[in-house]
């Protein structure tokens, strides 16, 4: 199923666009507050409990809208759902989130319709002088607008978080307006995310093959490690609770790494995929990474593991401490023997073989110049990405 859910303040226009939605792709319409109008309307028990609250501009209560949706969804449902203001608040996303995993299925994104304060309340005093619509007047609608930006606002960072929010300019013509959203739908439901975990021996090349296939193929590249030491080096706290255990060549405790990644993600929500370079460094942590891409609806596709011998690493190691490029880990043959022994006796163990049972692991040959190291790699990505 493809559902979706128009967001926006009163008089945002998500009501005339739904209207063009749902016929172009097939989808029940679901707005809380045409069915709850329509229970006033009818006297029932329900449409009672809810007038007043409506009259005034408030919210209804979950119990009653849940009651709603969830007869709706189960009698109507067609190719998908758009839901019209629901969800409104956190709550009701997670809400959305239970009603949906009962037809094992879920919210593709949001559609966030931006119109400017004014704009709104001119809308909204223009439909009250033709509507008869008794929350249309001037004070309900500002008690509206401010019930909105108070509850509702926080839903966009729940919705970022999961890289489902799409911001839509609702300022316009109504056509306008209409191909924006079809076109930003269009573009999302091509889009198939393509993410790669590179590992490996340390001074194996994982960070140099990761940076390159992120540049060639449009993808994010994540090194919690970089991210790290970038934040030791700005001395935040987060560096600070880092370098102690970077220092002994240590795996750092899984929430910080967590919040790298979320960030990450976050934040480059139109690319192509993204690729990990030292994480996961643990059975855990790759449950934990299914469990971050599974937010975006996607996956690890491929699991690249650079093979070198171990005298190779340690040459390479060696190298780089003598440059610019330099670790505090690389300065010591005691931590490079204790994270070489980490790679052997955890990562390889534990990671390799997650997903070797997942038939996810291509072996590559890290010795070698890089560029020749790259051509044999970009070469079975690239086959990989076309299939």
């Amino acid at each position: 199923m493809f559902n979706i859910a128009l967001f926006g303040p009163p008089g945002a226009g998500k009501g005339t666009q739904s209207k063009y939605l749902i016929e172009k792709y097939n989808l029940t319409y679901i707005s809380t507050g045409d069915i709850l109008r329509k229970e006033i309307a009818e006297e029932s028990l329900l449409g009672l409990k809810a007038k007043d609250v409506i009259a005034r501009g408030g919210l209804v209560s979950d119990d009653l809208i849940v009651q709603i949706i969830e007869k709706r969804i189960t009698d109507e449902a067609k190719d998908g759902i758009l839901f019209d203001g629901f969800p409104r608040t956190v709550v009701q996303a997670y809400i959305l989130d239970g009603l949906l995993s009962k037809l094992n299925t879920s919210l593709n994104f949001m559609l966030s319709l931006e119109v400017p304060k004014e704009e709104l309340v001119t809308r909204l005093v223009e439909r009250g002088k033709s509507s008869g619509r008794s929350d249309d007047n001037l004070v309900v609608i500002e008690q509206r607008l401010k019930e909105y930006e108070d509850k509702t606002m926080p839903l966009i960072e729940f919705y970022k978080d999961r890289g489902k929010y799409i911001s839509i300019n609702g300022v316009g013509e109504i056509s306008d307006i209409t191909k924006r959203l079809t076109d930003a739908i269009e573009k999302t439901l091509k889009r198939k995310y393509f993410n790669i975990v590179v590992t490996g021996k340390p001074g194996s090349g994982r960070g140099t093959q990761a940076k390159l296939l992120a540049a060639e193929h449009n993808l994010a590249y994540i090194s919690t490690g970089k991210i790290m030491r970038q934040e030791i080096e700005a001395g935040t706290m987060l560096g600070k609770k880092c370098q102690e255990f970077m220092e002994k060549g240590d795996l750092v405790p899984d929430e910080y790494p967590i919040r790298i990644i979320e960030k990450v993600i976050r934040d480059n929500p139109h690319v192509n995929g993204y690729v990990f370079k030292g994480f996961p460094r643990s059975l855990v942590q790759a449950y934990i990474l299914d469990g971050l891409l599974k937010k975006i609806n996607s996956k690890v596709d491929l699991a690249i593991e650079l093979d070198t011998s171990t005298l190779t690493s340690i040459k390479r190691l060696s190298q780089r401490s003598k440059s610019d490029k330099a670790r505090t880990y690389d300065m010591s043959t005691d931590v490079i023997i204790h994270r070489l022994e980490e790679w052997e006796n955890t990562i390889k163990k534990d990671v390799s073989a997650f997903y070797s049972v997942q038939n996810k692991v291509l072996h590559m040959d890290g010795s070698g110049e890089d560029i020749e190291v790259f051509d044999k790699i970009n070469k079975a990505v690239s086959e990989l990405i076309k299939r």
